[in-house]
């Protein structure tokens, strides 16, 4: 199975975000062939990080088109004359799961398709033949109802058996991913398959367990930040982000595990001021104005990270939000992962006006990315996986 001229593995991504996960696989010595997004601004921190070999590989837009999907094709076409391509060796997809595709939203109820997206990328595998193909989804993934391509509403583990069982073998499990590497709980399911004539069992393609890694031995090395505003001269993604000063009281005096809502004075609880009285925030999550603990796994990172009334946001013992380079550990973003065209300058040199001018562009972008990844590291596992399969 091993590619002729030692040429590395290859894969194509569908609906590969800001490409956080499948980096996974570029460390891991892949080749990417192309990788779909709807999001430019996704697709530019792809660039930026090089996934592609080609330019003509970051094929931005919606990939139930046809222009995208001839995009793809040409793509792989172009592959197979310059490159000496036989097969695609992996296709990962992500696809949005949801009653009905934001394509579809303005159709009657009649015409509705539910999650076209997931039914899409398995057209897309299909027609592919990927030597093999890795979904990663939602918890309930497998049980959610998809109108698969005979019209027929059944849940997605029927519809991925009624199209690809007759040339891949799979496999689906419901992981937290603090279990096997990835330094924050990420309860998902993994979907792994591989083309039946390689006989090969996708059991063996799973990240391999790892004992979790609590916050203190993740972010604990990491400098404190106490002043509002203040940037790590050392690292620019460490920072203390500002909010209104007169929140700071909210989470001053709690200690690791409480929340807001324990402080006794009213005015040090989540608020707002209506006609001179003070009116308590009380439709709230139990994980929100939280204070996080050392010693216990990081919590889910969510694409409101930047916010105490997001979930689980607050630092163990500093009075603010993770930083973004807390976050990229906690997902285990290699320190080299770029968010923006970064070698073009050194940002720690900037001053400290450029840097908060450069944060307040880009800070949002990058902690939604963050809060929509896949950890780095479990594609980089399964990946190294394959590869190992695929040199025998």
């Amino acid at each position: 199975m091993e590619a002729k001229n030692n040429k590395k593995p290859t894969y194509i991504t569908l609906f590969s975000s800001a490409g956080v996960g499948c980096y996974g696989f570029k460390a891991s010595g892949f080749d990417c062939i192309a990788t779909n997004e709807y999001l430019e601004k996704r697709i530019n921190i792809q660039k930026c990080n090089h996934k592609c070999k080609y330019d003509s590989g970051y094929i931005c837009g919606d990939i139930t088109t046809d222009e995208v999907k001839n995009k793809l094709r040409a793509e792989i076409n172009m592959w197979k004359t310059k490159e000496g391509l036989e097969d695609v060796d992996v296709i990962v997809a992500t696809p949005p799961c949801q009653g009905m595709s934001i394509a579809n939203r303005k159709m009657n109820d009649k015409e509705i398709v539910r999650n076209s997206l997931v039914v899409e990328s398995i057209k897309i595998i299909k027609e592919i033949k990927p030597k093999f193909f890795v979904f990663e989804n939602v918890p309930a993934f497998m049980k959610t109802p998809c109108t698969d391509v005979d019209g027929k509403d059944k849940p997605i583990k029927e519809a991925i058996e009624f199209n690809l069982q007759n040339d891949y073998v799979f496999i689906a499990k419901v992981l937290d991913f603090k279990d096997y590497g990835s330094n924050s709980r990420r309860r998902r399911t993994l979907v792994i398959g591989a083309r039946k004539e390689l006989n090969i069992n996708p059991e063996d393609l799973f990240p391999s367990p790892e004992k979790e890694k609590t916050l203190r031995q993740v972010i604990g090395h990491l400098k404190p930040l106490n002043t509002m505003g203040e940037i790590d001269n050392n690292d620019i993604y460490h920072f203390f982000r500002e909010y209104k000063p007169e929140m700071r009281a909210w989470v001053h005096d709690i200690k690791e595990g409480q929340s807001s809502f324990d402080n006794t004075e009213d005015e040090k609880k989540p608020h707002k001021v209506v006609d001179g009285k003070i009116v308590i925030n009380t439709n709230v999550l139990s994980s929100k104005y939280r204070r996080q603990i050392w010693d216990r796994v990081a919590p889910c990172i969510h694409t409101r990270s930047d916010i105490f009334a997001s979930q689980n946001t607050i630092h163990p013992k500093d009075d603010r939000v993770f930083s973004i380079r807390e976050l990229m550990l906690m997902m285990t973003i290699p320190e080299e992962f770029k968010w923006s065209n970064e070698e073009l300058i050194d940002l720690n040199k900037l001053s400290l006006d450029e840097k908060k001018k450069y944060l307040k562009k880009e800070e949002i972008k990058i902690r939604q990315s963050i809060g929509e990844a896949v950890p780095t590291v479990i594609f980089k596992k399964i990946a190294t996986n394959i590869k190992k399969v695929l040199q025998g």
